[in-house]
């Protein structure tokens, strides 16, 4: 992400409909990760999309972000929730079984997402993870995320699972080196948001 100035990141976010961004600094220092992820922060929010930052919470505050994403260590959650709800919302990723993820609804965080963020390592989203946010779409309201894979087709899988949500990162920031991630991406960004809006589910309205 960090070859995406503020202009192409706009233009990247403008083309579907895009809910929530994640920012993780991933083999980034400190300092160096704020420095990037501010001025997107601002994009993103300007637009009416909810930015995310994972591990930090200091740079989380620092930047007015709108949430941070933790893993699904109980203490951690829980120090997070209590601090920063409701002023900013806490979500747990890389949740991998039921047990975990029951207790980790306990503390009622905004999300849980089953999968790592860094999870799509192949074209498919893992069975395990679609299994997951298809069990907890079905018995419990706080929504869920599952983590696609690679192929941008895998959002049809996710959708039909009955998760709220679905995640993509290898499918829109393509890391092929040889194609062009900047100008493609709103491509793949309209691209999803046509799969999901074929084969979602479609919910129904009850009135009264």
């Amino acid at each position: 992400m960090s070859q995406f100035n503020a202009t192409q990141f706009s233009d990247l976010l403008a083309a579907g409909d895009v809910a929530s961004i994640v920012f993780s600094p991933e083999h980034m220092d400190e300092s160096a990760f704020q420095k990037l992820v501010e001025p997107l922060v601002k994009v993103a929010q300007e637009l009416g999309i909810a930015a995310v930052i994972a591990d930090y919470s200091r740079i989380a505050g620092r930047v007015k972000a709108d949430g941070l994403q933790l893993g699904q260590d109980l203490t951690a959650l829980k120090d997070a929730i209590d601090k920063l709800s409701p002023g900013m919302m806490v979500g747990a990723a890389n949740v991998k079984t039921r047990h975990n993820a029951l207790g980790i609804g306990e503390l009622q965080p905004d999300y849980l997402m089953f999968g790592k963020p860094d999870g799509d390592i192949r074209p498919e989203p893992h069975p395990k993870n679609l299994a997951l946010g298809q069990w907890w779409s079905e018995i419990v309201e706080i929504p869920c995320i599952v983590m696609g894979g690679s192929d941008l087709e895998s959002i049809v899988d996710v959708a039909k699972s009955g998760a709220e949500f679905v995640a993509l990162r290898q499918a829109i920031f393509a890391s092929d080196p040889n194609a062009n991630e900047i100008s493609s991406a709103p491509d793949r960004v309209r691209n999803a948001n046509q799969l999901l809006n074929e084969h979602a589910p479609r919910f129904e309205t009850i009135e009264d």
